[in-house]
């Protein structure tokens, strides 16, 4: 099992990911994690910058921010996204968000398939709070059909197949990819509160038995998709989830 590394001046530990993001968050005894949606997504650099804002009215520092979700105009190659990350990390070193070197923020990143944004957005992010008793809360970065720390196309799981066995083999493996994930944190998926697949193929090969079926006392709660495709053109499934306190539109 991996080691968590703590962010003490965040509020929150996190699964070790690389230089861009982390795996997933869990806050300290304490604190829990409220997430806040923006009605309308902003340029991602302009979105840090309103994230800095409110965290400084709710008396946060900039550290508390634990979770980002971006949006991006289209679908990337490998090369074009490790470019795209190069540029976030510079991001998050300018703002003094990296800790040794590492992104500890979980971090989703997919491209609308209808009204995509102009250019790379932030639509959502989430942070720490104190909070004494609170239940247990946390987030779980997207992961899709693509093995971690993979950086080339013939790794993606049944590459260029979408025939409903082909979605349901990727669904599976990004499920185990999350339940890893989890395990890794200390949290189960009965605790979620908001699962969210990301694709823009069909659901019903794979709906009930691969996702619901797994995510155990969290399917009260539904499943959330996003009619996306994942942030690298290759891939064709993403899912992420969260367990939060509090969930606000700014």
């Amino acid at each position: 099992m991996t080691d968590l590394i703590d962010n003490a001046a965040g509020g929150y530990r996190f699964l070790p990911g690389n230089r861009a993001f982390s795996g997933g968050v869990v806050p300290h005894a304490g604190h829990t994690l409220a997430h806040a949606t923006l009605r309308a997504p902003l340029p991602y650099a302009q979105g840090f910058a309103l994230i800095e804002r409110h965290l400084a009215g709710l008396g946060r520092p900039y550290a508390a921010l634990c979770a980002v979700e971006l949006r991006v105009p289209q679908p990337l190659s490998f090369a074009d996204f490790a470019d795209f990350n190069r540029g976030y990390i510079r991001l998050l070193a300018d703002s003094g968000l990296q800790l040794d070197g590492l992104g500890p923020m979980a971090r989703t990143n997919v491209a609308p398939a209808v009204s995509p944004p102009a250019e790379p957005s932030l639509y959502a992010f989430s942070y720490t709070l104190p909070r004494a008793g609170a239940a247990d809360t946390f987030v779980l970065a997207g992961a899709g059909d693509l093995p971690g720390g993979s950086t080339g196309p013939d790794s993606v799981v049944r590459r260029g197949e979408t025939a409903p066995d082909a979605l349901r083999e990727k669904a599976a493996f990004t499920v185990n990819e999350l339940d890893a994930a989890a395990a890794a944190l200390g949290v189960a998926w009965r605790g979620a509160t908001r699962v969210n697949a990301y694709t823009v193929h069909p659901l019903e090969s794979y709906l009930v038995d691969i996702i619901l079926g797994n995510i155990s006392g969290a399917a009260a709660h539904g499943l959330h998709w996003f009619y996306s495709r994942p942030p690298i053109a290759d891939m064709d499934f993403e899912l992420d989830a969260r367990s939060t306190a509090e969930e606000i539109f700014i």
